[in-house]
């Protein structure tokens, strides 16, 4: 039989005041927040590893003591020192007692160490600091109703966000994602024209123009810092004119005839996201598609109620829903569901057809089409 904490009674009435506590339960979820306080306050420290180059360092170099990582970062050997063991307690290193060195396993380099990686799990810490910058603001908004603008959260969102799904893109974009449209790959083979709206850092632009060299590519954000970074990047990739950027809103981006428009994980995010499927939708051509990319979900909450979910609710609460309804928008939110969406795109837009064209553990991945 499991140990109970017995109440408190009411002396008068003899009815219990309180809910009987299950000691093993309280003992498991007090486990369990304390692994989640370590997370949390570890979170911070893997920022810095990667700021400071300790994973690249151990990643290149290791097994490695302290004092080696040290000397081969610049860095204060008693800091290291407290770091590693923080790291090893967590999982993410090893250690070997007998010659006091630290490894950071293969697996783990290829999330933390290697920025060419699909699984390259770095720009989710950042996201986890921009978090905390915008608690303050959250607090308010909570308070208010009002909400918080993109471009006025702190700096760290926004490389945060091209490197935590720059790594999908990776992954999926070229080999999955665009094959799954409806022959969208060999129009891009062949020469065609695309909009990339929302494009942030440029991320999803940049790898599709290298892969497909015959067609032309122009992407469309309305943060000015996030465009000037992607200018930087194309002109650093050497893509020429076939690609450029352009500061402009979801809803009023220029050009005509476009053979393929993507959003890449930020149509929930729109202050007017339907008035953006309108926008696009006369931008397309007749026989072009719409790629719309966005966090997988379920059309109910307690389809969500899962690891992956709970990341993108969090996310959700700090940036997504700010954005919107610091415009007074929908705030669809990140786990709007696909039936939502299909309101947006069909009912509201007036696009004729969407389906689901593929999906990983993290995304759906949506094509609509005009007939």
């Amino acid at each position: 039989m499991e140990n109970q904490i017995t109440s408190a009674t009411d002396s008068k009435s003899g009815k219990s005041m309180e809910p009987v506590i299950n000691e093993t339960r309280l003992l498991d979820f007090v486990h369990k927040v304390v692994g989640e306080i370590g997370a949390s306050m570890s979170a911070a420290l893997v920022v810095m590893g990667d700021k400071l180059g300790l994973y690249r360092a151990l990643a290149e170099g290791g097994p490695l003591t302290s004092a080696e990582l040290a000397r081969l970062t610049g860095t204060a050997e008693r800091y290291v020192r407290e770091w590693l063991a923080n790291q090893a307690a967590g999982g993410f290193l090893t250690y070997d007692a007998a010659t006091q060195k630290f490894t950071l396993p293969p697996e783990q380099a290829y999330c933390l160490a290697n920025e060419a990686s699909p699984f390259n799990l770095q720009g989710a810490f950042a996201l986890v600091e921009a978090a905390f910058h915008a608690q303050e603001r959250a607090v308010e908004n909570f308070r208010t109703g009002g909400g918080l603008e993109w471009g006025h959260q702190h700096p760290c969102l926004f490389s945060g966000t091209e490197r935590f799904f720059r790594a999908a893109y990776i992954g999926n974009l070229v080999s999955a994602w665009l094959p799954a449209l409806t022959g969208v790959r060999e129009k891009l083979e062949q020469g065609a024209r695309v909009a990339d709206v929302g494009c942030g850092f440029g991320a999803s632009t940049l790898l599709m123009a290298q892969a497909f060299p015959n067609s032309t590519f122009v992407g469309f954000d309305y943060h000015e810092g996030s465009v000037k970074a992607a200018r930087e990047r194309a002109a650093k990739a050497g893509l020429g004119e076939r690609v450029r950027f352009e500061t402009a809103r979801s809803t009023d981006f220029p050009g005509d005839r476009y053979d393929l428009v993507c959003t890449f994980d930020c149509l929930h995010d729109m202050e007017d996201p339907a008035g953006a499927a309108r926008h696009i939708a006369k931008k397309l051509t007749r026989e072009g598609s719409w790629m719309i990319v966005e966090p997988l979900a379920g059309d109910r909450v307690e389809q969500n109620l899962n690891p992956v979910s709970r990341v993108y609710y969090a996310a959700s609460t700090l940036i997504c829903v700010p954005h919107s309804l610091s415009a007074q928008g929908p705030a669809l939110g990140a786990q709007a569901g696909e039936e939502r969406l299909r309101d947006v795109i069909v009912k509201q837009g007036g696009f004729a057809k969407l389906r689901r064209a593929t999906e990983t553990p993290f995304n759906m991945v949506l094509e609509a089409r005009l007939g």
